[in-house]
């Protein structure tokens, strides 16, 4: 039955009792030693600190760097257009539904496949290649905001 479960002799343990007093024997400090940082409240020190060496992260060297005025695409290729069978105006909401863009970011159009139905296409930016074969279809480019 379920109430006569209990853990095996010795598998719990009683918490150790502190800051009681003198008669507890973890009295005055309670087991913390004298002075110092681990006598103290809060974190004994920072969890990088190796102890006064050179720490790994400052020894590693630092590389590269992040533009962080880069504007990040979603990108759509022309030969996916063309095989999603899309006519007259594709802008976002179109190629949303389509499937093609997931992510709410700026659509990029790149030239990547073949292109042979007259589209309007309305994005944020486009490729050259993409623009030339584009035009060459006889369709247009028009950039959103």
């Amino acid at each position: 039955m379920l109430i006569n479960l209990h853990p095996a002799k010795g598998a719990r343990h009683r918490r150790k009792i502190i800051g009681r007093g003198p008669g507890s024997g973890h009295g005055k400090t309670s087991t913390r030693g004298h002075k110092g940082a681990g006598s103290r409240a809060g974190k004994e020190y920072d969890a990088r600190f190796e102890g006064g060496q050179m720490p790994l992260y400052r020894k590693i060297p630092k590389r590269g760097f992040t533009n962080y005025t880069k504007i990040e695409y979603e990108v759509v290729n022309l030969g996916d257009i063309s095989r999603c069978k899309l006519a007259g105006t594709v802008n976002v909401e179109v190629l949303k539904k389509a499937g093609l863009v997931r992510k709410p970011m700026p659509v990029k159009i790149l030239g990547k496949g073949e292109i042979t139905t007259p589209v309007t296409i309305q994005a944020h930016s486009i490729s050259e290649s993409a623009m030339k074969k584009l035009a060459a279809a006889g369709g247009k480019f028009e950039k959103t905001a």
